[in-house]
């Protein structure tokens, strides 16, 4: 089983979303911890010049030597990006500080590629640091910080060091403008001297303040007191019900999250952050500014930070220029594993459109204007706001034709290759794409990633169709911030989904000529799934703080030397979640067997109420765990809760509060747990469900049994706790098909088989602001916390 950490600390708890113990847990030493205190203080307010004199020192000592770097003679290459790169810097031509970096822009991918080599190939820690601090003293902020989390999660020496999350680490990437704009003027002591006036005002204001909203009946008596109209707000405007405005308060509280709890109560916790100052600020989606069209009632969804991060994450795991070969990235099947993940958030986002009664994801179309706009109230830490799109936009119009040209060619010859079964190579080699196998080139094909078959076509069409939407030209080096230049921006916009959902109809095409697996290869002989059982769905909105303490713009203290980390900045906004929920299965076996439990969930009917045939509906499910199991005769009771599911994480530790562990370690207060940390790649977990109904929204699991075949022992390659085992080639439990049994086209009359199980269940949603609505509440003008407590 997976563990779901955030390992508590001092007393050897350990701590997540799911609790769970580890009596193998291992310990940083002095010299890992030096190296992660390096790495989370190089990042500290990025945008802003470095700090520290230490690494300021060190990174002017940089000389570029290619004696520094290790090229492998299997990679052929001799640093000639890295030189490139060199060289453009030392003529003042890469991309300047402060300007907008894009991923997905050729002339900074290039760079990118550059400066990630100065980090990758260094020779040892001491290179690697010094070329990270010259950059951090030179290079542009995004690049930066891009090529530094690309190293560290594929430099081998780096497995148990990691950096912040990436929406701590650049909040205005993630977060509305009105935050940004607040956290950019924030002064702690001009917001102190103004705090003490507004509260006595507000304690004058507040003391008498129902009488003015109070309802009278026919006799003029109260009826009840009601402080406004409630019913007039959102559920995501919360703050408004609680009397509140968005702007900074201070607390003493702890943060919000799932398990808030268990951090406090650990007296080291307490000890280490009680000096720091909090301030927290509400902040919502971009909806603030009205509704322009109804996707804008899916931003709690496509706009959640940790939704975004982890496509972010996963680009950067498979980044399309990385050599598979090199490293490693084919033993995790990286060609078929992007369809399978397109597929999984495909799924997921129309899981999410279903709740709310909207259906299938429109049809992308090059030819008609896009009907729905999206304005991302985004603002780059330059201040230059994002690009919107308003509705109805005409990119036919107004948009690159001779990049349109491309993407239309690309997609016409990739349906050519599917329809004729084979691709001929510049060589004059037919590659069959017929079989099974060959969803591998085709994936690679699709990302565009450099071991595609033709890397002189199919490594172009990826970038260039998403710099036809953000109208950005192939050799532009200062553009405008679009999201969907970006990874850890582009699904906030509903385009991005009905682009994507074109990607993954190519597979489905290519499936189409893939033989549908049999009723002898799904049996699983004397295995059957007797009885499912399923505790209640509920979904809910909960408030979660997030540490946007990188936007602070002070001057940080130093003393004697040492940085002391004194405020923190949070941002409290509303997410989706879900209570804990329990599934218990009932197997019967024949024999002893070793099995991989896979479970799904999917939609029971379409936005009109109808069944949807199975094969139809395959495209919709999620897979939300696996499972290995070792199957007893007789009679199997397999209890599985949804905090340890294999793809999931829960919350995870902020930075502050990483940054005072690492402290406390590196000073010898205590060991630091290596998994501490969670895993990059994990999946939220409280985004499994979706939304749901007040009613109960009728969903469907699906749960599949079969032989696990694998010939490596599952969990045991890598050490999953810690790190995330790219390349590794056993990030799975087995060499299965990603998606197995539901990747190939279904032939009802020999799917059904006993080792397989649908369960219909309902998601409920619960508004958890009810009790405002329609009672008296004492505390308004300050936040209840004894209300989340208690919920």
């Amino acid at each position: 089983m997976r563990l779901h950490v955030a390992l508590m600390a001092i007393t050897g708890l350990l701590a997540a979303a799911g609790v769970a113990s580890h009596k193998d847990t291992k310990f940083a030493d002095k010299e890992l911890l030096g190296k992660q205190k390096f790495l989370l203080e190089i990042v500290y307010r990025v945008e802003d010049p470095l700090f520290f004199e230490e690494y300021i020192q060190l990174g002017k000592s940089f000389v570029f030597n290619k004696q520094d770097y290790e090229f492998p003679e299997s990679l052929m290459y001799n640093g000639a990006h890295m030189l490139e790169y060199y060289q453009a810097y030392q003529h003042g031509v890469t991309l300047p500080k402060g300007e907008y970096f894009g991923a997905l822009i050729e002339s900074h991918s290039k760079q990118l590629y550059g400066l990630l080599d100065f980090f990758y190939f260094a020779k040892n820690w001491e290179i690697f640091k010094r070329n990270v601090c010259w950059a951090r003293l030179h290079a542009n902020e995004g690049l930066f910080v891009q090529a530094l989390t690309l190293a560290v999660i594929h430099r081998k020496d780096m497995d148990y060091l990691f950096l912040p999350t990436i929406y701590e680490i650049l909040p205005q990437y993630f977060f509305n403008r009105n935050l940004i704009y607040q956290a950019e003027k924030f002064d702690y002591d001009v917001w102190s001297k103004y705090n003490m006036y507004e509260k006595e005002y507000k304690d004058f204001l507040y003391k008498d303040y129902s009488k003015y909203f109070e309802e009278l009946d026919s006799n003029y008596h109260i009826k009840y007191h009601n402080y406004f109209y409630t019913k007039d707000w959102k559920l995501w405007q919360w703050w408004k019900l609680m009397g509140l405005e968005q702007q900074w308060y201070a607390e003493k509280h702890f943060m919000l999250r799932d398990n808030a709890d268990i951090f406090n109560r650990d007296p080291k916790f307490i000890e280490m952050i009680k000096d720091v100052k909090k301030f927290w600020m509400p902040v919502d989606y971009s909806r603030d500014l009205g509704v322009p069209n109804k996707e804008s009632a899916l931003t709690y969804f496509t706009e959640d930070v940790e939704w975004n991060a982890y496509f972010y994450y996963f680009n950067l795991d498979y980044a399309p220029f990385l050599s598979a070969e090199f490293f490693g990235l084919k033993e995790d099947r990286r060609g078929q594993y992007f369809f399978y993940f397109v597929r999984q958030m495909i799924a997921r986002y129309y899981l999410e459109r279903l709740s709310h009664g909207y259906g299938e994801i429109p049809e992308l179309s090059f030819f008609t204007p896009t009907e729905y706009g999206y304005n991302p109230q985004l603002v780059h830490y330059n201040g230059v706001g994002y690009s919107y799109r308003p509705n109805y936009y005409d990119y036919q119009t107004y948009g690159n034709f001779q990049s349109l040209h491309k993407i239309l060619n690309f997609l016409q010859r990739i349906e050519d290759i599917i329809s004729r079964g084979f691709y001929v190579t510049a060589q004059g080699q037919n590659i069959d794409v017929r079989t099974p196998e060959a969803i591998e080139s085709l994936g690679d094909m699709m990302q565009g990633n450099v071991d595609a078959l033709d890397q002189f076509f199919f490594t172009v069409w990826y970038t260039q169709a998403h710099r036809y939407f953000a109208q950005v030209h192939d050799n532009m080096m200062h553009v405008q911030p679009h999201v969907l230049l970006n990874y850890e921006t582009m699904m906030r916009d509903p385009l991005f989904f009905q682009f994507y959902k074109k990607v993954s109809d190519v597979f489905y095409q290519f499936y189409q000529y893939i033989d549908t697996y049999t009723h002898t290869e799904l049996l699983l002989p004397g295995v059957e799934i007797k009885e499912v059982n399923i505790s209640k769905l509920v979904t809910y909105f909960d408030l979660f703080d997030y540490d946007v303490t990188n936007l602070l713009n002070d001057k940080p203290i130093f003393v004697n030397g040492q940085f002391v980390w004194d405020k923190t900045l949070l941002a409290r906004q509303m997410r989706l979640n879900h209570k804990p929920f329990d599934i218990v299965l009932t197997i019967n076996s024949q024999k002893e067997e070793k099995v991989v439990l896979r479970t799904f969930i999917g939609p029971k009917y379409d936005e009109f109420g109808r069944v949807m045939s199975l094969n139809e509906n395959r495209k919709n499910f999620i897979e939300i765990d696996e499972l290995y199991y070792e199957l007893k005769a007789g009679q199997n009771i397999i209890k599985r809760s949804s905090k340890d599911y294999y793809w999931s994480n829960g919350d995870r530790t902020t930075y502050t509060e990483l940054y005072k562990y690492v402290m406390a370690a590196f000073e010898g207060k205590y060991e630091f747990p290596l998994d501490y940390y969670q895993p990059h790649c994990g999946f939220p977990d409280r985004l499994l469900l979706p939304r749901g109904w007040s009613q109960g929204m009728p969903m469907q699991f699906f749960f599949m049994v079969y032989p696990y075949t694998a010939s490596y022992a599952p969990y045991s390659s890598h050490e999953y706790a810690y790190v995330c085992g790219i390349s590794s080639g056993v990030r799975h439990l087995d060499d299965v098909p990603y998606g197995y049994p539901l990747d190939r086209e279904i032939n009802e009359l020999e799917f059904f088989v006993p080792n397989l199980y649908f369960k219909d269940v309902k998601i409920y949603h619960e508004d958890n602001f009810e009790k405002y609505y329609d009672h008296k509440y004492e505390k308004f003008g300050s936040f209840d916390y004894g209300y989340y407590y208690n919920f």
